[in-house]
């Protein structure tokens, strides 16, 4: 009788412990329809120890929903590891798969992410969202490493250990910004937590720039508008005297979902906050207002139907009595996933943030740029562009906003918090410098002090710069600029260089050096081969060639004379035979690249005009001496590798100029 009562007792425990889970479950269930996601969350985190190993069913149940509500709320890390139990214990649901991709890419873990994908796809062909997804994620991998141009701070003076988002610009000169925090300010009594987020709910808050440039500690915006309810987005008209934003209430303990509300500024506050009446179903959701710079329509964020799944971004006319009919922006814009926070530049060009456009993960911003005389739900109708790194990243990047036409402002993101909390990041793009520096020598190497270097951009500019003593110059250059660089001096000829400073993403400094040839002295030609004992010059001579062809056209007022001379070796005769073949040779060349034949004469010197070393030459090779000549008197006393030097040498090909006043007259 002893054991039959334990074991009764036994099982009314285990009866009762089985219908207090189910019913705690069904509470948590409860809270997640009305879309408290961080309470069912935390609920089902409690619950989920509970379950016995064996009810393997019911725990995958629980993980999938915990991971869920996780995922709905950003926090990742827990998200993760809740769908990683739900499918170790057994949860086949398409859709799990296809959210644990996505926190996995959110994750940056993104190989992992692509084999996720690829088991959605293969539950769902055809799907664009395992599409995008894959394609997403071999971006972020390759293509999207790429930084641009971009550099991003988190902004210390709107940021708090609490969380912060949404900037918004009041004014075309970028000096009052608006935001939402769910800071609490002194004195201000409002402690609510959110069972959305888990957070406080948030208050709108502004600052605005002191006289030095300087921005002002924020605080909560002035009149009636904050409430003990939520808060959101904030949006302008272009002269700053209307605001819209989201108002998120709560009463007895029930979720009424968003709507927008808008004030107008009165002196120096804001009047009292009117609802606007944009749909006549006042039960569903309207957010993250936007207002087009013309005024004409308002933008808005909706899960109404009509969309392509998720919250999708519409549009409504602003008209005399009132609002339109709203209108979704189309399959371009919006996805399968969620579109939301939209906001437009000074210049007409539409931001928002997805999660359905291929992306790094999470949420990222993306512009969107009209294309003329486009229709609403024309496939064609924008050109969307997502604006990569380090604006992006594989968490969640949204709320941007520009101060006025400049390339600066701010954006909202929970990268690099422990908590995912979101906080405000300043974005800008550095001035770009970019210039052109060098020195010019003569042939010997010395530096030409008294040069300068004529700089023409085809963007109009033109700069004559002189060089320094020490034959140094530099020079500021233009973005997407082509230069031509002439560096000139008298008693010397010209020298041209070709600059194409491109559509570059860093500073940059150019070094462009020039040597500039003697008028009165012969110049050695280098890397001119001929094949041994023959007058046929070999292909590595071409690069030499086609630099004198370069200087001919940059100086079309010279002509010249080619010389070839030869070493001791052999007789006088076959040597100047060769050496009158090899210099025509050279001749021939240039008249094929199309130098006037009448600008050219050839000579072969044979061994006649042996080589004077000059200083320069002597520093580099010790064994010869300042002004001997190296004939075949001071050669023959030189060791034999010595002299094979000496014979290379006097083995050259020279040109000189003869006049400079060809077709001048």
């Amino acid at each position: 009788m002893m054991i039959k009562r334990i074991l009764i007792g036994l099982l009314t425990v285990v009866l009762f412990a089985s219908c207090s889970l189910n019913a705690r479950i069904t509470k948590a269930d409860k809270k997640f329809a009305l879309g408290e996601y961080y309470r069912a969350a935390e609920m089902y985190r409690s619950i989920y120890p509970n379950i016995p190993t064996k009810k393997r069913v019911l725990k995958a149940d629980v993980a999938y929903k915990m991971g869920n509500a996780y995922r709905i709320v950003e926090n990742n890390k827990r998200a993760e590891t809740a769908f990683k139990n739900a499918i170790r214990y057994g949860c086949k649901d398409s859709l799990l798969t296809y959210y644990y991709a996505e926190v996995l890419r959110r994750n940056g873990k993104y190989n992992e992410a692509i084999k996720m994908y690829y088991q959605y796809e293969q539950m769902r062909p055809g799907d664009v969202l395992a599409k995008n997804g894959i394609e997403s994620c071999e971006k972020a991998i390759a293509d999207w490493k790429k930084i641009t141009a971009y550099e991003v701070v988190k902004d210390p003076i709107f940021n708090s250990r609490y969380s912060e988002f949404c900037p918004a610009f009041a004014s075309a000169d970028g000096d009052v910004l608006y935001f939402n925090s769910t800071r609490v300010a002194r004195g201000v009594k409002k402690t609510k937590t959110s069972r959305i987020t888990g957070q406080r709910n948030n208050d709108i808050y502004s600052s605005k720039t002191n006289a030095q440039g300087k921005w002002e500690s924020p605080n909560p915006i002035e009149g009636e508008i904050n409430t003990e309810f939520d808060e959101g987005t904030c949006s302008f008209s272009a002269d700053g005297q209307e605001m819209y934003y989201t108002l998120s209430k709560v009463v007895k303990g029930e979720t009424l979902g968003a709507a927008i509300y808008m004030c107008k500024r009165n002196g120096g506050a804001w009047s009292e906050p009117q609802k606007l009446q944009i749909l006549k179903d006042s039960s569903i959701t309207t957010a993250h207002p936007a207002l087009s710079p013309d005024g004409a329509y308002l933008y808005f964020v909706s899960d109404m139907d009509g969309g392509f799944g998720g919250r999708d971004i519409w549009r409504v006319a602003k008209t005399a009595e009132g609002w339109d009919v709203p209108e979704n922006l189309g399959p371009t814009i919006n996805t399968k996933g969620e579109e939301v926070f939209p906001c437009f530049r000074a210049d007409g060009v539409m931001y928002f943030s997805s999660d359905g456009h291929p992306g790094l993960g999470g949420l990222d911003i993306f512009a969107a740029f009209k294309k003329p005389k486009a229709k609403v739900f024309d496939a064609d109708e924008w050109d969307v562009v997502n604006l990569l790194q380090p604006i992006n990243s594989n968490f969640d990047d949204f709320g941007i906003s520009f101060a006025g036409k400049q390339d600066w402002g701010f954006f909202s993101s929970n990268r690099n918090d422990r908590k995912g909390y979101d906080h405000i990041y300043k974005f800008s793009k550095p001035v770009l410098n970019f210039s052109v520096v060098g020195v010019i020598t003569d042939s010997k190497g010395e530096n030409l002090g008294d040069a300068r270097v004529r700089i023409v951009g085809n963007d109009g500019s033109i700069a004559s710069i002189q060089t320094k003593k020490n034959g140094s110059y530099t020079a500021s250059l233009n973005k997407n600029t082509k230069y031509v660089l002439l560096a000139t001096c008298r008693g010397f000829l010209n020298s041209k260089k070709n600059l194409d400073v491109e559509d570059m993403e860093k500073s940059q400094n150019f070094t462009l050096d020039f040597l500039l040839n003697s008028i009165s002295k012969p110049v050695k030609m280098n890397n001119i081969f001929f094949k041994f004992g023959s007058a046929e010059l070999t292909p590595e001579s071409s690069a030499g060639l086609d630099e004198l062809v370069e200087l001919l056209k940059d100086n079309p007022n010279i002509t010249i004379e080619i010389g070839a001379h030869t070493d001791f070796v052999g007789s006088d005769e076959s040597n100047l035979l060769l050496s009158g073949q090899r210099a025509k040779s050279v001749v021939d060349y240039l008249t094929a690249k199309g130098i006037d034949k009448d600008r050219l004469t050839s000579k072969g010197y044979g061994e006649t005009v042996p080589v004077v070393p000059d200083m320069v030459l002597v520093k580099q090779y010790r064994f010869l001496k300042v002004n001997t000549p190296l004939d075949s008197e001071f050669i023959e006393g030189l060791k034999s590798e010595q002299q094979e030097i000496a014979n290379q040498i006097n083995r050259r090909t020279e040109f000189k100029v003869l006049k400079t006043t060809y077709k001048m007259y």
